[in-house]
This record gives C-alpha cells, sequence and structure tokens, in this order.
C-alpha cells in the first residue's frame, strides 16, 4: 500500500538506489511527505535501483505494479517498460541530467512531461573541471612523475618549453553553456581565465562567466583559440561525435581537454593518439565511448590522462536537497498549471 495513504493521485518516489551516495535518506522522505499536498499520497519504492548513467533499463517489479496507478513518478530515468505500463501518467521527472536512455519513441510521441536534473550536478562537477585542468596547468602530473622514481628534478618545470602556465593566460572554450559549464565558467573566470560558451542558442547572450558566446557554426573557429577545452554538452544527435579528428588537430599544441558530458562526443581513438603523440597536454576524463572503461584500453596507462570513473558528480549529502529543492518546486508549479523548471524537448534531445 502507498506510504501516505489518503487522497487519489499518485505520486511514485523511486530512489532507492544501490549505491548509498544516491539513496534517498529518510529526511528527504519526510521532506517529499510534508509537502504532499491534499488529495495525493506518496508511494516509497523499497526495491534497490541504479542511480548509473541514465538509470536502470530495466525497472524492477515492485516499481512496474505501482507506477500502473501512478500520475507522477520521480527516479532515475525512465525505462521504457516503465512508461508503457504507466497509463495514468502525466509527468516524470529524471534524477539524471542524461536524458539520452530515455527518448524512445514512445516517450517523444507521448504526451507526458519529462523534466531532468540539468544543473543539479553542476557545482561538483564544476570543481572536478578546475581540479583537472589545474592539475595540468601547474605541472602536478610531472610532480607526481617524479615522486614515484624518488627523483628530485627541476628541469621539466624551469625548461624554455615547460609547459607551466597560470590560469590567467588561458583561453576556455565551453561547449554546453548550460549549468554545467556555466558554473566552469564562474570558476575558471575567476582565476583569470577568458571563457568562451558554444550554445545551441547563442542569441540568449553570454551567462555569467562567459566573455560571449558562439554557435555550434563557430566551433572550428574557436577551437583553434583555445587552450583549454571543457566538453558539457548534453549528447544529441547534432553534438554526437562532434570532436573529429579533424577538429582536436584544430587545438593549438599543448592544449588541455575535460570531458565531463558523454564519451560519445569525442573521437576517443583519435584522442588516443593526439595524447600519444604529445600533441594535447593532458586530458581529464570523467565519461568514455564504452563505460566501464575496457581494462585494455590505452587511456589507463597514459601519463597524461585522468581516468575517473564517471564520478564527478558525486558530493555526499548534497545531491538529494538540490534535487528535491526543485522537484517541490516543479511539483507547486505542476498543480498550478505553470511552466516547469528543466522540461525536457524530446525532439532537440535535451
Amino acid at each position: 500500500m502507498p506510504d501516505a495513504a489518503s487522497g487519489t493521485r499518485l505520486l511514485v518516489v523511486d530512489g532507492n538506489a544501490k549505491s548509498r551516495t544516491w539513496t534517498l535518506k529518510p529526511d528527504d522522505e519526510r521532506r517529499i511527505r510534508d509537502a504532499t499536498p491534499e488529495g495525493w499520497r506518496v508511494y516509497f519504492v523499497k526495491a534497490l535501483t541504479s542511480s548509473d548513467g541514465d538509470g536502470p533499463p530495466i525497472p524492477n517489479d515492485e516499481v512496474m505494479s505501482v507506477t500502473a496507478d501512478a500520475e507522477v513518478y520521480l527516479g532515475f530515468g525512465m525505462p521504457r517498460a516503465l512508461l508503457l505500463a504507466a497509463h495514468k501518467l502525466r509527468w516524470v521527472h529524471s534524477c539524471a541530467a542524461g536524458v539520452g536512455s530515455a527518448l524512445y519513441p514512445e516517450m517523444v510521441e507521448s504526451p507526458v512531461l519529462f523534466t531532468n536534473s540539468a544543473g543539479v550536478h553542476a557545482i561538483p562537477i564544476a570543481e572536478y573541471v578546475v581540479a583537472g585542468v589545474l592539475h595540468f596547468v601547474r605541472g602536478l602530473d610531472m610532480a607526481i612523475d617524479l615522486q614515484r622514481r624518488h627523483e628530485w628534478n627541476k628541469t621539466p618545470f624551469v625548461s624554455d618549453d615547460s609547459p607551466l602556465r597560470e590560469v590567467s593566460s588561458c583561453r576556455a572554450l565551453i561547449v554546453g553553456a548550460g549549468g554545467i559549464g556555466g558554473e566552469v565558467a564562474k570558476r575558471l573566470s575567476a582565476l583569470g581565465a577568458q571563457c568562451v560558451g558554444v550554445r545551441r542558442r547563442p542569441q540568449l547572450g553570454p551567462p555569467p562567466g562567459f566573455e560571449r558566446v558562439v554557435g555550434q557554426d563557430a566551433l572550428e573557429a574557436e577551437l583553434a583559440k583555445c587552450n583549454v577545452l571543457v566538453i558539457s554538452a548534453p549528447l544529441t544527435a547534432d553534438t554526437q561525435s562532434m570532436l573529429t579528428a579533424a577538429r582536436l588537430d584544430l587545438l593549438p599544441r599543448g592544449a588541455i581537454i575535460a570531458n565531463v558530458a558523454r564519451g560519445a562526443l569525442v573521437d576517443e581513438k583519435a584522442l588516443i593518439e593526439r595524447l600519444r603523440a604529445g600533441r594535447i597536454r593532458g586530458a581529464v576524463l570523467d565519461v568514455f565511448e564504452t563505460e566501464p572503461l575496457p581494462a585494455d584500453s590505452p587511456l589507463w596507462s597514459l601519463p597524461s590522462v585522468i581516468v575517473s570513473p564517471h564520478v564527478s558528480p558525486v558530493s555526499p549529502g548534497r545531491f538529494w536537497p538540490r534535487q528535491l529543492d526543485l522537484f517541490l518546486e516543479n511539483w507547486r508549479r505542476y498543480l498550478a498549471g505553470e511552466p516547469l523548471r528543466n522540461l525536457v524537448d524530446k525532439h532537440a534531445g535535451y
């Protein structure tokens, strides 16, 4: 039976993630209960779910059963089988920022409102990007290598071809000027970097932290002028394989790349070749074409690469409070008939 028994309209909350970092806590459940309006009941799914990527591909039996009567579903993604079983569904809120796996034909064609969590992860991901950029800008990769070899050697740092620089001498191109890209720009610009954004609608103007923004048609011209490239755009038909070998070759020698979007935006084989050749100074990679990253991938052993297992959003204790700020505000808007925040354009892909 639902956890809140009164009411005829049902919200299903599927937040019992296998990873305890992402699981709904008692205080979070209490916050949802306290915000439940008259006429509604809430069911908190007890079976474990996956918070990886865009959410679980296959729903568990418990959520399949209860969501058949749900008007609103809050969970990680939206499996196709669950949508097909939920005939009363009117609104889905995904706790994931990525929506690619949920944009199957039935979802795209349905009248169900679909909101995502773009921006909820922006602060920890932006800090991850800044940490990775500083790692290479200040030569910490060289220091770690010397430390492992027990070698005291200043030459790589002070030679004429030293890669060290200050952030204020960097020009950062941020592909994707939304929530994540915007937080990256705020932090890099605060350290003195010049930040240019690439966004789908440049006519909206530059968010805080950006000097200016351009459309995707200007990408190649901007690549040739940046020495830090941050990829934070959603994966869509327009952005898949955006960073081709030819476009990577436009980057000035010694550029740094950080990818916190999706691995499919970058030609991974071409990136590996350019890292091996020393054309690219370093790569900060939290996402890959295949995840988990195969054990035989050359990326594991390249000293100019930071590999992390898609964990840049991790921020213990901060995820659900931010998530519920968004969801509960949208629930209020939903009931009032107002436009929802983070409403996914199903045809644009984000």
